[in-house]
């Protein structure tokens, strides 16, 4: 069985309430080539982590920056 690696994307955002996630929920859930998807709002950078393994960084910002969010891919 061949192990396929999810390429995982990962950003600081400033989606820092459930009432901001529920702003992009939507967006993220019915992305088809967003496989998986969450947020550490815990994390002082509200943390992004998406597996997609067609998206670049720059669509996943424009994305959230559609939702007037901060969205900052991190190293």
């Amino acid at each position: 069985m061949e192990n396929h690696l999810e390429n995982v994307l990962v950003f600081a955002t400033n989606i820092k309430t459930e009432n901001d996630k529920q702003k992009v929920i939507n967006t993220l859930d019915e992305h088809s080539e967003i496989h998986e998807w969450n947020i550490d709002q815990e994390d002082i950078d509200c943390v992004l982590r998406i597996v997609s393994n067609t998206l670049s960084e720059e669509e996943i910002i424009n994305l959230i920056d559609k939702h007037n969010f901060e969205c900052v891919a991190l190293e």
